[in-house]
Order: C-alpha cells, then structure tokens, then sequence
C-alpha cells in the first residue's frame, strides 16, 4: 500500500471507494454527509479516567451520517460539511480537516452499505475492556514487545500489566506528554523516535488517527523496513482498513 505510483494510503482508499461506490450505484446520487463535532461524553460516554485525549480536549470525534448510517473519526481539525458523495470524492485530501471529513464519511458509508463494522467508539467501561482484551490477543499472537503509536491510556495501562512496562514502546505527538512516563514507560517523541519504536518492537499498534493527520504512510513504510508486523486500532480506520486489507484491532467497536 501507499507505494504503487506515489500513491498515499488514502488515495488508495479513495480509489477503492470510488469502485464501491459506482458498484452501488452512489456515484451521482445526491446523498447528503454531514460531520459535526462531538462533545467527550457523546463520543465516549463516562469510561471512569480523565486522560483520553478526547476528555483533555486534544482530539474531537466528528460524525459523518450517510443514508441514515453513521460513522466517526478522530481529529485534532474538526468541522462541519454538507455534500454529496462525489462532492466528497473530489475534495483534496491535503490537511487534517478535509481527511477527518473523508474517513468519517467512508465510515458511514461503508457501514450504510453492510460492509464494516465497528465505526462508532465504544463507551463508558469498554475502553477498558477493550485495553484488557487487546492485551490479550497480542498475548495470543505470541507477543513479547509491542509498540503503540498514539497514546491510549487505556491500552497503554493494558500492555504495560500484561506484557511489563519494559517491553512497551510509546510514541504520541503530544508535546506535553513526550518524555513523561506513563505506567513506567517513558513516552517518545512521534516526530522523532518512530523509527526507533518499530524497530525495537515485534508488534505496533497504531492509532486510526494517523490516516487523519498524515503520518500513517511514513509508519507503515518503516513497519515493513523493518519486518515488523502492524495493527491499527480504533474505529478511526474502520472503512481504510476493509478497503485496503490492512489488519485492524477494535474489540468493541459500536455499529
């Protein structure tokens, strides 16, 4: 993905959208996509932490619906749009906002038309029983030193319990979190220390948000450089990952 001919993960996506969407019969229908900016307690409801980004008010969930279905992304741009699907199509995806705005609409899209699950975040004590049960899966897979790009405190507390905080890796983006430690790991500086995480690790998990704000093509480069196996995480990246088969976690994705 993302090296065919200069292509970026989300011109690939767009591409294969394109195709579902003329499969449907989508393409000049004037179907309306409206995202609009969630409060905390909507996107997540009440998960018993404060130090979700969202709660902190570093990222906003924008909800796209598309005939009558919905579906989200995670940002640090929100906004508002009314459009068709073509209209959508069309938008260059060159800042944070227009690609929010795409990723949440191919979400409701995708999910409008059957074909994905799990495009609505789960709320109040599933994020922690989300962290638990991705702990758990990668335990499964044989993982002894995983990476997560994109810090989620309710995952990161997981990996750490079952894996040892020496065996976790954390970049995020976040000035204000890079060189603290959470649950006895130090945070690294994403802008930076990328390479240096998926190189140590067997295993990365990656926020969807990456899609959103335009790093997930430079990690998924450096995760194959390096032979290391990568999962994204979160309803982010619902419809991008069906489209492009690219492996996703999201136990408690909400429909």
């Amino acid at each position: 993905m993302s090296d065919q001919a200069g292509k970026s993960t989300l011109d690939e996506a767009r591409a294969a959208f394109r195709a579902v969407v003329d499969q449907h019969g989508l393409a000049g229908a004037d179907v309306a996509v409206h995202a609009a900016s969630l409060t905390p307690e909507e996107a997540i409801g009440r998960p018993g932490r404060d130090d979700f980004p969202i709660i902190e008010g570093k990222e906003v969930m924008v909800e796209a619906v598309v005939l009558d279905a919905r579906g989200q992304a995670f940002t640090d741009t929100p906004g508002e749009y009314q459009g068709t699907i073509d209209d959508l199509l069309a938008m260059p995806l060159t800042s944070n906002r227009s690609r929010a705005f795409f990723v949440a609409a191919l979400n409701a899209t995708m999910r409008a038309l059957g074909l994905v699950e799990g495009v609505i975040h789960c709320k109040d004590t599933d994020p922690a029983r989300c962290g638990l049960e991705i702990a758990r899966q990668l335990g499964t897979e044989g993982c002894r030193r995983v990476g997560l790009i994109g810090f989620n405190p309710a995952i990161a507390e997981a990996l750490a319990a079952a894996f040892g905080s020496e065996s976790v890796l954390i970049t995020d983006l976040d000035r204000s979190r890079i060189n603290t430690r959470k649950f006895g790991i130090r945070i690294l500086d994403g802008r930076h220390e990328t390479e240096e995480l998926i190189r140590a690790v067997e295993m990365v998990l990656v926020t969807g948000t990456t899609l959103v704000n335009g790093s997930f093509d430079g990690i998924h480069h450096l995760s194959r450089k390096h032979g290391t196996r990568l999962k994204l995480y979160g309803v982010t990246a619902a419809g991008v990952s069906r489209l492009l088969d690219l492996p996703r976690i999201c136990p408690y994705g909400r429909s």
